[in-house]
């Protein structure tokens, strides 16, 4: 009698727990791309790595790195997008000069809006 109470009453609350979970996963990822606008770094791109990476379960992001040569030293960017159904990848070239803007976060710079600079 008591393990057909206690049973699904944990089953539930497992149940409860896990969509609580996601759904607050689901809002980290949906806003991985959003960088406030702390600093500005303006450089010549160097080198561009670009990679998809598992966010949560199901969801990715793409996270572009790039490598900014500016007037003092070599510097890591990075821009970060959820993939969505109607993602659309950002193309960087080598060689361009480009201004970000973003904030700092362990050692690397992450920026969601750039400019491309006119030579």
């Amino acid at each position: 009698m008591v393990t057909a109470i206690v049973i699904p009453i944990i089953c539930l609350y497992f149940y409860w727990l896990t969509k609580k979970e996601m759904k607050e996963n689901d809002s980290k990822w949906a806003y991985a791309g959003h960088v406030q606008h702390e600093a500005i770094l303006i450089g010549e791109i160097k080198s561009i790595i670009e990679e998809k990476q598992r966010f949560y379960y199901h969801r990715y992001i793409y996270v572009q790195s790039l490598k900014l040569q500016t007037e003092t030293k070599l510097i890591t960017v990075q821009k970060i997008m959820p993939i969505t159904k109607d993602f659309q990848k950002v193309s960087f070239k080598a060689g361009e000069v480009i201004r970000v803007y973003g904030m700092w976060k362990d050692n690397k710079f992450l920026f969601n809006e750039y400019v491309i600079e006119k030579r």
